[in-house]
């Protein structure tokens, strides 16, 4: 059954992602995420999604977070983070992005399956997440049954979007415990207007 595969494959994907992180960096990516002023989250299309639903969460923890694009997002700072998420790094409206915070001494926590892309050589922190993004398609089916690349029953950026979603919310699990904080203490700050 392809559904029973598919699901397999992400899990896999999501797996092989949590061994090979970086204590260290995610470390880091704590600690910026706790001490910046603001936190300022970007991603486009189904990226765009998980910076949200991520952006909620910090909204719980009492972040002081901000979505890019709204339009009550203020100016950034030296004292704030940008964390923008692109499997491929190379994202236009991203890499223009990073380029205002780079240039506004922004910290930038770049989440990405290319860490020597545009986005990963600009970012003060890089977390790799490995996925299948839109570049990594080998439309020749001989050249990839011989390179060993067998078609992702996911299509598109999927592995990268959901073991993305899966590895920040894992965060601020982190983050709780980090920080001292409940799950009462964020159900208090969850929106009453709905």
């Amino acid at each position: 059954m392809i559904l029973k595969d598919a699901t397999q494959e992400i899990v896999d994907n999501v797996l092989s992602v949590t061994e090979g992180l970086d204590p260290k960096k995610i470390e880091k990516m704590s600690e910026l995420l706790q001490t910046s002023k603001n936190v300022f989250v970007m991603g486009l299309g189904r990226s765009g999604l998980v910076a949200r639903a991520f952006a909620m969460r910090l909204m719980h923890l009492g972040i002081s977070v901000y979505v890019v694009g709204e339009t009550t997002t203020p100016a950034l700072s030296s004292e704030d983070c940008l964390l923008a998420i692109s499997g491929s790094g190379e994202t236009f409206s991203i890499i223009s992005a990073a380029n205002i915070a780079h240039k506004r001494g922004t910290k930038i926590i770049a989440v990405t399956s290319y860490v020597d892309s545009t986005l990963g050589e600009m970012a003060d922190l890089v977390v790799h997440i490995k996925g299948r993004t839109k570049i990594d398609s080998e439309k020749n089916y001989i050249t990839r049954q011989m390179n060993g690349k067998h078609q992702s029953l996911s299509p598109m950026g999927t592995l990268f979007e959901i073991t993305t979603l899966i590895f920040l919310d894992s965060l601020i699990a982190q983050l709780m415990v980090e920080m001292e904080i409940t799950e009462e203490d964020m159900k208090a700050r969850h929106t009453v207007i709905e």
